[in-house]
C-alpha cells in the first residue's frame, strides 16, 4: 500500500463540505511527505534531465582541524547523465509504441477521441507509472485522462486495497488558487483556496468550487438556461483505474539512483580535474625578492607583451602545465555503464551497433528487457481491462514489441522457406520487415495486375503465332523454319 491516508479516513472525516475540505487539504499535505511522493518526485526530476542528487552535492575542503569548509576555489562542473529517461522511455515504447492490437477493430474508437486517442493516453499513463510507480487512469464519459502521482492522491480501501476514492490536486503558481477535486464513487466535489488579505497578511480561505456532480451528465439547453442538467448517472464502480509500473509497485528508478549519482559524481570530478589541470602556470627561478605585486606585474607583462625581461640575469622563468590523469576514470565510467544497463535491465544498443550483427545476437542483447517488459506487460493488460470493464468494452488487447532487427538476415530465412509459403504471406512479411507493411495490399495488387496483363500478352502472342501458322498451311509454305 502506498498511501498513508485511507478511504476509511475519507468516511470518518464528517458529511459537512467544511469537514470534507479540510480532510481533502490534510490528505494532500500527508501525501507529499510520504516517501513514494518523495521517491515519484526523485525521479520526475531524473526523468527531466535535472539530476537532483548531482546538482545538490557540495564539495568541501578539510581544515588542520578536521572542520570541513565549502571548495570554493576550484572547478565544480556538475554534469548528469540522461540514463534514467532513456530507461524508461525504452521500456514504454518497446511495448507500447506499436499501439494496442485489437481482435475488434472498433474498440480504439470506443476507448479514445480524436483529441484523446486510447494509444497516446496510454503510453502516457505507461510513461507516468514507469517514473514514479503509479499513475492513474479517469475514464471521462468516452476517453481517458491520465492522472500521475505528483497530482492524485489515491485513497485506498484498508479491507481489500482496491481503489474506492482520490483526489486530484494542482497549483499554477504559489500566488495563485489552488485547486482540488475530490473523487467517489457516487460523484466528484471541485474545491478552491484563494488568496486574500487580512490585517496586512495573506492567508488562504477554502469553499466549495462546485457541489458534488455525477460523473454521466445528460443536460438540456434553451434561450433562459442554456446549461440546464436534467439527468445525471454514475458508473458501476470508481471510475479511477491505477496503472501499475511494475509488480513491485516502485518507481523504476529504486534500485539504480545510486548508481547513476556515482556516475555523475565522477564524470563531473573528470571534467572540474581537466579544467583545474589545464592552467599554464609560471616558475620563476632565482628570484626570490619579487613579492606578490612584483609577479603579478610580471605575469600582466607577459599577458600584454607576451614577453618579459628580468634584471637578475640568473633568473629564468618557464611555463610549466600539468598532464590530467584518465586512464582509471575512463575505465570506471565504463564498468558502471555496462552496470547501470545490467542492473535497469535495459538494451543496449552499442551492444549490437555492428552491421553484421545476426538476429540471435540481437534477441540474445534484447533478453534482460524482454523478461523486464514481460512484468510490465501484465500491469498494462491489468490497467487496460479496468479501463473496458467502465467503458463497456469486451476485447483481448495484444502488443507487438519494437524490436531491431537485422533486415538482411531475416529476409534471407523468409526467404529459404518462399517455396513452402504462399507467396502472399512472403509478401506481405518483407515489407513489415522493412517498414511498408501498410503498402502491402496496394503491391500485392499491384503484382496481380501484373500478371493479368502479362498473361493477355502472351496470349496475344500465342493466337497470333497460331494464325501465322494456319496461313501458312494452307498456302503449301510448311517448311523446316515454320
Amino acid at each position: 500500500m502506498i498511501s498513508i491516508i485511507t478511504y476509511q479516513d475519507l468516511l470518518r472525516a464528517g458529511n459537512t463540505e467544511k469537514d470534507r475540505m479540510e480532510f481533502v487539504k490534510s490528505a494532500i499535505g500527508k501525501w507529499k511527505v510520504c516517501s513514494f511522493y518523495q521517491t515519484a518526485l526523485v525521479a520526475d526530476q531524473y526523468d527531466r534531465k535535472q539530476n537532483p542528487d548531482i546538482q545538490k552535492f557540495t564539495k568541501m575542503l578539510y581544515t588542520v582541524t578536521g572542520r570541513q569548509i565549502p571548495d570554493n576555489y576550484s572547478s565544480n562542473y556538475k554534469v548528469g547523465r540522461a540514463f534514467f529517461p532513456f530507461f524508461i522511455t525504452q521500456e514504454n515504447q518497446y511495448l507500447l509504441s506499436n499501439g494496442v492490437n485489437w481482435e475488434n477493430n472498433a474498440t480504439s474508437d470506443k476507448l479514445g477521441t480524436q483529441t484523446a486517442e486510447f494509444d497516446t493516453k496510454l503510453q502516457d499513463a505507461g510513461h507516468a507509472a514507469l517514473s514514479a510507480g503509479c499513475s492513474f487512469g479517469f475514464w471521462n464519459l468516452d476517453h481517458v485522462e491520465v492522472f500521475t502521482a505528483l497530482e492524485f492522491v489515491p485513497l485506498y480501501d484498508e479491507e481489500n486495497g482496491s481503489l474506492r476514492s482520490g483526489i486530484r490536486f494542482w497549483q499554477i503558481d504559489e500566488q495563485k488558487p489552488f485547486r482540488a477535486t475530490l473523487y467517489e464513487e457516487d460523484g466528484y466535489t471541485d474545491y478552491i483556496w484563494n488568496r486574500r488579505k487580512d490585517n496586512g497578511e495573506y492567508g488562504e480561505y477554502g469553499q466549495v468550487l462546485h457541489d458534488k456532480r455525477s460523473y454521466i451528465i445528460k443536460a438540456t439547453g434553451t434561450a433562459v438556461d442554456p446549461d440546464k442538467i436534467y439527468e445525471g448517472e454514475n458508473y458501476p464502480t470508481f471510475p479511477i483505474v491505477p496503472f501499475w509500473g511494475n509488480k513491485k509497485h516502485q518507481s523504476e528508478i529504486v534500485g539504480i539512483r545510486e548508481q547513476i549519482f556515482v556516475y555523475d559524481m565522477i564524470k563531473s570530478g573528470f571534467c572540474n580535474t581537466v579544467e583545474d589541470a589545464s592552467y599554464i602556470f609560471w616558475a620563476i627561478h632565482n628570484a626570490p625578492g619579487m613579492d606578490e605585486l612584483a609577479l603579478a606585474e610580471f605575469m600582466q607583462r607577459v599577458r600584454q607583451l607576451h614577453i618579459a625581461i628580468t634584471e637578475d640575469a640568473g633568473s629564468v622563468a618557464q611555463p610549466q602545465q600539468i598532464e590530467a590523469p584518465y586512464a582509471a576514470r575512463e575505465t570506471l565510467l565504463t564498468r558502471l555503464e555496462k552496470d547501470i544497463f545490467k542492473d535497469a535491465m535495459a538494451f543496449n544498443p552499442d551492444d549490437v551497433k555492428s552491421g553484421s550483427t545476426v538476429t540471435a545476437q540481437i534477441k540474445a542483447a534484447y533478453t534482460n528487457l524482454d523478461m523486464k517488459v514481460n512484468d510490465y506487460e501484465y500491469c498494462a493488460i491489468e490497467f487496460i481491462n479496468g479501463i473496458m470493464a467502465l467503458a463497456g468494452v469486451d476485447d483481448n488487447p495484444t502488443f507487438t514489441r519494437d524490436v531491431i532487427i537485422n533486415e538482411a538476415d531475416k529476409i534471407q530465412t523468409i526467404m529459404m522457406a518462399a517455396s513452402a509459403l504462399d507467396e502472399e504471406y512472403v509478401t506481405k512479411k518483407i515489407l513489415t520487415i522493412l517498414g511498408d507493411g501498410d503498402q502491402a495490399e496496394e503491391i500485392i495488387q499491384r503484382k496481380i495486375d501484373d500478371e493479368v496483363t502479362r498473361q493477355r500478352e502472351l496470349e496475344t502472342e500465342l493466337e497470333e503465332a497460331y494464325r501465322r501458322l494456319s496461313e501458312q498451311t494452307e498456302d503449301g509454305d510448311l517448311n523446316e523454319e515454320t
